[in-house]
C-alpha cells in the first residue's frame, strides 16, 4: 500500500498510532503511522467485549464465593494460571490453590505484594472486586464516538 493510502480511521488507540509498512514515492518500504482501520477496530472492540464478559463472569464467581479475587485480576490482565505462575515465580498448583477463597485469605503480605506487583495494583486493592468489568478509557471514548 502506498504511504498516502495508510488508513487513518478513528481507533481504540486514542492519541497513539500503530506503525505499518507502506511504499513511499521512491518505491521504498517505509514505516508509516496509522490512526487505525475500521475492520481492525471492529475486531478489537469485539475482543474487548469478550474480555469484559470474562471479567464479569469472574466477578460473579468471586461474589459467589467460588474463587478468590485473583480470578478477577487474572481475567482483567488476560492471564491464565500458567502465565501468572510464571510471572509470580510459583508452581501452577500453588497459584490454583491461591484461587480458593479460604487459602487466599491466609496469604502472607509478601506473597500478596508479589501478586499486586504483577497486576499493577496496590496490595490492599488486590482483595477488592470492582462492581463491573473495567475496560480501557480509550475504548470507552471509541464506543462513544461510534454511537454518535
Amino acid at each position: 500500500m502506498e504511504k498516502k493510502m495508510v488508513p487513518q480511521d478513528a481507533c481504540l488507540l486514542g492519541p497513539w498510532h500503530e506503525i505499518c509498512y507502506a511504499v513511499d514515492e521512491q518505491g521504498r518500504y517505509v514505516l508509516a503511522p496509522s490512526a487505525g482501520w475500521d475492520p481492525a477496530n471492529t475486531a478489537n472492540l469485539q475482543a474487548w467485549e469478550v474480555i469484559g464478559e470474562e471479567i464479569a463472569a469472574a466477578v460473579g464467581r468471586v461474589a459467589g464465593g467460588k474463587t478468590s479475587p485473583l480470578d478477577v485480576h487474572m481475567a482483567r490482565c488476560q492471564m491464565d494460571v500458567s502465565l501468572l505462575a510464571t510471572y509470580v515465580g510459583l508452581a501452577r498448583w500453588r497459584v490454583r490453590r491461591h484461587l480458593r477463597p479460604a487459602v487466599f485469605s491466609r496469604l502472607k503480605p509478601a506473597l500478596l505484594a508479589r501478586y499486586a506487583d504483577i497486576f499493577a495494583v496496590l496490595p490492599e486493592m488486590l482483595g477488592r472486586i470492582p462492581d463491573m468489568a473495567e475496560i480501557p478509557v480509550s475504548l470507552q471514548r471509541f464506543e462513544k464516538d461510534q454511537s454518535s
